[in-house]
């Protein structure tokens, strides 16, 4: 029995190495999965928008002898906004602003869109505009609460993947530290509305 004892004991060792090993790696691809599905639901958040403004814009254009410059500041924006992407697995800060300054320029055509609309009463009084208005404010809410949660779904994914032992590994599994969501340069400042 003494014989295979060390033999016990490597075994042991060498199935309690694996077991810690393979518990690192299989934390860090389950908190990464919730990284990626937390990034689709701020794409889905910011297709809706996407979707809402088209709808808006036809409604302003329809509606409105409008300023063209605003409209066409809008279009170009959505169309911006939609070709940049981020694939979800190589979130990095850099590719993650650029993303976020093509959202923020949606985001501020739309702001002086629903300004310059504050000139046209019946376009004001219009339900069509209205609802579209609402939905607009609602998809920005739920924008918000998507980033939050990226957010949320990154800090422990973060932390598990940097914390030692686990970042003695995470590089040769492949694992990389994923970006968060910043506010876009200028947003401390409070927004000045002109009528």
């Amino acid at each position: 029995m003494r014989r295979f004892l060390p033999w016990i004991i490597g075994a042991v060792v060498i199935f309690g190495i694996y077991s810690w090993v393979k518990g690192i790696n299989n934390t860090a691809v389950t908190l990464g999965q919730t990284v990626e599905q937390s990034w689709g639901d701020v794409q889905t958040a910011y297709q809706r928008r996407n979707d809402l403004i088209g709808n808006l814009v036809n409604t302003v254009k329809g509606a409105a002898d409008f300023e063209k410059s605003t409209l066409t500041a809008v279009i170009e924006a959505r169309a911006k906004a939609t070709q940049t992407t981020i694939d979800p697995t190589n979130i990095t800060p850099e590719k993650l602003a650029e993303f976020n300054k093509a959202q923020s320029g949606v985001s501020s055509s739309l702001s002086r869109l629903l300004v310059t609309v504050e000139q046209y009463p019946e376009l004001k009084a219009n339900q069509n505009f209205l609802k579209l208005q609402d939905e607009l404010a609602s998809t920005e809410n739920q924008i918000l609460t998507a980033r939050t949660r990226f957010n949320e779904a990154v800090m422990p994914y973060n932390t598990h993947i940097k914390t030692f032992p686990n970042s003695l590994f995470a590089g040769i599994f492949g694992f990389k530290e994923k970006a968060y969501f910043q506010s876009v340069e200028g947003a401390e400042k409070p927004v000045e509305v002109k009528f």
